[in-house]
């Protein structure tokens, strides 16, 4: 399989991160290119540390939120089983009010994935 090496970030005091999208739309087709394997088809984002106050994980689009809690992770695909992008997974980094919040990620790509995850037909699925 393949996937992007993992990335360690810290976000201190207002430290935050804007909306976005982890994969590549049709308008950046050469966002991940030089990598040659293709797009991120999902994403693992692992909490490292504790955040005493702000530094949550918010998806605007299906108003979910999640708190930052050293030894947790979440994980959600990117892009359908068609290999559509997935706009409902726009995100953000909400500013740390308190403290220090620490994070790594890890971005699947398409290639390598094949036939571990079954494709569609259908554009949405």
């Amino acid at each position: 399989s393949t996937a992007e090496e993992l990335q360690v970030a810290n976000y201190g005091v207002g430290g935050q991160y804007e909306p976005h999208f982890d994969f590549a739309r049709k308008d950046e087709p050469d966002a991940f290119k030089e990598l040659g394997t293709g797009n991120r088809i999902a994403t693992w984002l692992f909490y490292m540390s504790d955040v005493l106050a702000g530094g949550a994980t918010v998806f605007p689009e299906v108003g979910a939120s999640v708190w930052p809690k050293k030894g947790t992770a979440v994980f959600w695909y990117n892009l359908f089983a068609s290999g559509e992008g997935d706009y409902s997974t726009r995100h953000a980094a909400c500013p740390v009010l308190v403290g220090n919040k620490w994070v790594s990620n890890k971005w699947l790509h398409e290639r390598g994935q094949e036939f571990r995850r079954p494709c569609t037909l259908s554009e949405l699925e």
